[in-house]
């Protein structure tokens, strides 16, 4: 049996073998170098990103400042009239006349309709007849009673005789009286026929039409009449606010209340509290006030909702700042100021707020800075940037143009 290793026929396949494990052995040697070198080579760390907190914070200051603060306390309230009455007929009959015009303004006592008056005439014309019977009849009596006397002083008649006669003279004269009484109400029975203003102010609108039959029951009345110069407006204040307010008014000065419109952009009116409730309200813990306006222009209808600002004193030479750059923390109130760069607390002891602004009885004097803007990332000792030009204006961004016949 022959050998197939050492047979001349199987050189060519040991040579193919000993190449492929040359290249092999090649091919890791390389690998190796490759990963060796390329594992040593340095490499650059990637980019550290910056906070921006880290850095300095860009603040706006702006100075406390000494003036004079007008200590207001703002509420909403109500336009009340002084004054409303629904004008009713206190007579029964027609409505013959209609003399007024809706929505226009009547003084007291004037003439605003008038009622059929020829039942009440003759009422009054049989109250005066009825009157002019028993006066007759009372004179006749006190002739015979004179007659009487002077017979009874003859001792002609019976005492009991002369006390009746007297006795008819006084019935006689109490009937009198009772019939004088129905002329009088028959009289004021006819004037209620023409109705008028019992007070002056604003017409508002007819509820009942000449010819129509109206009565002393009739709810709605011919027209209601709301006296709107002056007014008043109604408003409730906290009760804590309540011992300055009284303190101002027991002592008779005249508190200046304004009235504005809802959004606060216009002033309508200015008048004087009048007025404070004898209780304060449980339920809401509040006080209800009263103030008076001329309101000689009509810039106030009655139940308009109205803000009021009411100025209850003047603190002078009061040290402010703008109410944004007031900081609360467990410690109390504070703000930022800038020292060497950083932003320092400083604790401060507020007093009354006005607007925008709030006056500070403790801690700055004027002419200090505060910070107003940029608050949100400041801490004790942090860096800060003071910011001094306005912030540019934030663009506008216009719509695209849209092409002729595009969607």
């Amino acid at each position: 049996m022959t050998d197939p290793v050492s047979s001349p026929a199987g050189q060519p396949s040991s040579r193919r073998w000993l190449r492929a494990a040359v290249i092999l052995c090649l091919l890791a040697i390389a690998g190796g170098a490759a990963w060796y070198f390329l594992l040593r080579t340095p490499t650059a760390p990637p980019a550290r990103l910056v906070s921006p907190w880290a850095g300095p914070v860009p603040v706006r200051v702006i100075d406390a400042r000494s003036e004079d603060m007008t200590v207001e306390v703002k509420a909403i309230g109500t336009v009340t009239p002084l004054n409303t009455v629904v004008v009713r007929s206190r007579v029964d009959g027609q409505l013959q006349r209609v003399l007024f015009q809706e929505g226009e303004r009547v003084k007291a006592g004037e003439l605003l309709a008038e009622i059929d008056p020829e039942p009440y005439r003759v009422r009054l014309a049989q109250a005066e007849g009825q009157k002019q019977q028993n006066l007759a009849q009372l004179k006749n009596a006190e002739n015979d009673l004179a007659v009487y006397r002077r017979l009874f002083e003859q001792d002609s008649i019976a005492r009991q005789q002369l006390d009746t006669q007297a006795a008819l003279v006084n019935q006689l004269r109490g009937t009198l009286m009772s019939d004088q009484a129905q002329v009088d109400d028959a009289k004021l029975q006819l004037d209620y026929t023409r109705i008028v203003a019992p007070i002056a102010g604003r017409l508002g609108l007819r509820r009942v039409d000449a010819g129509n039959l109206v009565s002393t029951g009739d709810t709605e009345g011919i027209v209601s009449i709301t006296q709107t110069q002056p007014i008043g407006v109604q408003f409730t204040v906290p009760e804590v606010q309540l011992p300055a307010i009284r303190e101002a008014h027991a002592a008779g000065r005249l508190l200046p209340v304004e009235a504005w419109d809802r959004n606060e952009q216009q002033m309508l009116a200015e008048g004087v509290l009048t007025t404070l409730d004898n209780q304060i309200d449980l339920a809401t813990g509040t006080l209800r006030l009263k103030a008076q306006f001329d309101n000689t222009d009509d810039a106030l209808f009655p139940n308009q909702f109205v803000n009021v600002r009411l100025r209850v004193r003047t603190l002078e030479g009061a040290v402010t700042i703008p109410v944004d750059a007031v900081q609360y923390g467990s410690q109390g109130t504070y703000v930022y100021m800038i020292a060497d760069g950083k932003a320092v607390i400083r604790p401060i002891k507020l007093g009354p707020t006005n607007a925008e602004r709030v006056a500070v009885l403790q801690g700055l004097s004027a002419q200090d800075q505060v910070v107003l803007e940029g608050l949100d990332r400041l801490r004790e000792g942090r860096a800060v940037t003071v910011v001094t030009a306005p912030p540019p204006a934030s663009p506008v961004l216009q719509p695209p143009a849209t092409q002729p016949g595009g969607g």
